[in-house]
């Protein structure tokens, strides 16, 4: 059993360097690579302002977040969901930089880059030169992703789960057929229909007769060679 942890950011900027913090977490558990239904979300208190610009993008604003819990408080929990599990991150570098920046502060050790699978990664090496947005690559597979009028940590890591399928060759993870599908070996039950006499197959003196008539016919037949 293969388990590993989709998961996604929303964040007040760019760059942690530059004061920003994360605002939304969300992950999502994988076992064989599809969906189990168990997953994580919280949004964060980031103790600071939320740009204008950022909060275009997923609609969360500073005074929607008072009141939720910062990240410190919500650093266990969320931990102790990804376990010692794959992450499995769209553009992982960009989250990756936000999460060990967080748990810097608390002191905690960092997610190695050496941990997580990166779609987008994994999307240009399959599609060379196509776009490879979440977006773009939902249009790819034909996902439905209508819902993402903004975005939100929980709707794209639910998205991403079924990107990375796709990516990974589709949805059918075990080779083999199932037993539904295997072939029926040994008689197989039918309708009952009664026998008929066998009909006589030997020739009639009429027929022999015609028969040798026939042969006498022809002219040095390779059978008497």
């Amino acid at each position: 059993m293969l388990r590993e942890v989709v998961l996604d950011t929303e964040t007040t900027g760019l760059d942690p360097a530059e004061g920003h913090r994360i605002v939304e977490v969300a992950a999502v558990e994988l076992i064989d690579h599809l969906p189990t239904g168990r997953t994580f979300q919280s949004y964060l208190d980031p103790e600071r302002d939320v740009p204008e610009e950022a909060a275009r993008v997923h609609g969360l604003t500073r005074e929607f977040l008072q009141g939720y819990p910062t990240f410190a408080e919500a650093a266990d929990e969320f931990l102790a969901f990804l376990g010692d599990s794959p992450l499995v991150i769209h553009n992982a570098a960009f989250d990756l930089k936000f999460l060990n920046a967080e748990l810097a502060r608390l002191g905690r050790e960092p997610l190695p880059p050496s941990r997580v699978i990166d779609t987008l990664a994994l999307a240009q090496r399959r599609f060379p030169g196509a776009p490879a947005s979440l977006d773009a690559l939902c249009r790819r597979f034909a996902i439905d992703a209508s819902a993402r009028t903004l975005h939100g940590a929980l709707l794209d890591c639910q998205l991403l789960a079924e990107v990375y399928l796709h990516l990974l060759g589709g949805r059918q993870t075990v080779l083999g057929l199932t037993l539904a599908a295997r072939p029926v070996v040994g008689p197989v039950a039918g309708p009952s229909r009664r026998l008929r006499t066998p009909r006589p197959h030997a020739p009639s003196p009429e027929e022999e007769a015609a028969h040798a008539a026939l042969v006498a016919t022809l002219v040095d037949p390779v059978w008497r060679r």
